[in-house]
């Protein structure tokens, strides 16, 4: 079992339930915290109102299209303004935009993953998340 603090930023409820799973069968024995937005996001991250006792996470899972402040926003916020701008950031998402791909490239996402459509296809991004989460718990 993978010992990872993880946020994940997501506003789409199927998609952070299906991300849980897809998680936990990669084998994550934490617990994952869960930002709707990106202002959200950047109050957990910087421990702001609510989240004042929020743990640092390990590894960041987020979306391009959020409310409030989308995803580009809140990974210019971590690579840029945050004092843990070496949290990595997988960039999972449903946008395959060579725009929005080119712009995680040009921000240091460590990896973007679009979300599968097909059944098949979730097998080969859980593989994906414990190689990766792998990582980063060795490095912890």
């Amino acid at each position: 079992m993978l010992d990872v603090n993880i946020l994940l930023i997501e506003d789409n409820e199927a998609d952070v339930l299906m991300t849980k799973l897809m998680l936990q069968q990669a084998g994550l024995e934490n617990g994952i915290s869960v930002a709707r937005d990106g202002v959200e996001a950047i109050e957990f991250l910087s421990k702001q109102n609510e989240f004042s006792n929020a743990i640092t996470p390990d590894l960041v899972i987020l979306d391009i299209n959020l409310p409030k402040k989308n995803g580009k926003e809140v990974l210019d916020f971590i690579k840029i303004k945050m004092q843990h701008s070496s949290i990595p950031v997988i960039m999972y998402t449903s946008s395959s935009l060579e725009s929005d791909q080119q712009f995680c490239r040009e921000h240091q996402v460590d990896l973007y993953i679009i979300k599968p459509t097909l059944i098949e296809d979730f097998d080969k991004v859980i593989n994906i998340f414990k190689e990766f989460i792998s990582t980063v718990a060795n490095k912890n």
